[in-house]
């Protein structure tokens, strides 16, 4: 297994994430269909919310990826700062897009979660509304990086964002237990769940397969960013030479 340091010579990168990037992609997408399937016609509806729990196949696993692409920002952010690794602030930027995709996704799916349970679309609640701000967050970050590389600048100033950013993450987490919340608080443990086992048991399929989902559309945008950076790198040495 090729060591953190040993991925940072982007040729070695690309040689694994090529054959790696449609294992991930097919696998994440047999997956979601599979737990997808599984939920719409193989799980009892709830006694309480009916028809409408399915939604948890999707909304769970993008909640969970919006706040992980963002913990993939911070530690990427971390290793550029640190250790200056080269490949870092591409991973960071590579992750921002899906990453703000997925929470999007969340908060949509949340939304039409929440309008036969709730009885309404959107509610200031302390969850919902810390997620909408990692969405604004992960939108500054993108701009951001924008802006510092039309400057030319050295990436510092976005991978502090980018750890700066990284406060929302346990508001989110821990919003439902410190504020009196419309939201539901954790059925989901690692040792127990409050939602029955014949509903839940579909859920760590569509988990995974949006994981390595999410996984090899970061691994697609990092050869993305990392073939736009040769070219630039290609042109700037014929337009000197």
């Amino acid at each position: 297994m090729p060591s953190l340091h040993a991925l940072a010579n982007p040729a070695r990168f690309l040689r694994i994430a090529r054959p790696l990037t449609p294992v991930l992609f097919w696998s994440g997408v047999a997956l979601v269909l599979f737990g997808a399937g599984a939920g719409l016609f193989r799980t009892p509806p709830d006694y309480l919310q009916g028809e409408t729990v399915r939604i948890l196949y999707i909304h769970v696993p993008t909640s969970w990826l919006g706040m992980g692409g963002w913990s993939g920002i911070a530690i990427s952010s971390i290793a550029y700062l640190v250790w200056r690794h080269p490949l870092a602030m591409i991973a960071a930027r590579a992750i921002a897009l899906p990453g703000a995709l997925f929470a999007a996704l969340s908060l949509a799916t949340g939304s039409i979660w929440g309008r036969p349970t709730w009885g309404t679309w959107w509610q200031w609640d302390g969850r919902l509304t810390s997620m909408l701000l990692l969405f604004f967050v992960y939108l500054g970050f993108m701009a951001l990086n924008r802006a510092d590389a039309d400057r030319g600048g050295d990436g510092r100033i976005p991978a502090i964002y980018g750890i700066a950013g990284s406060v929302l993450l346990p508001i989110i987490r821990y919003s439902v237990v410190w504020w009196n919340t419309l939201h539901q608080g954790q059925s989901i443990g690692l040792t127990k769940s409050s939602i029955a086992g014949s509903l839940l048991w579909p859920l760590p399929f569509t988990l995974l397969g949006f994981t390595l989902f999410f996984a090899a559309i970061v691994l697609m945008r990092m050869r993305a960013l990392l073939g736009a950076a040769r070219a630039e790198a290609r042109m700037r040495r014929m337009a000197t030479a």
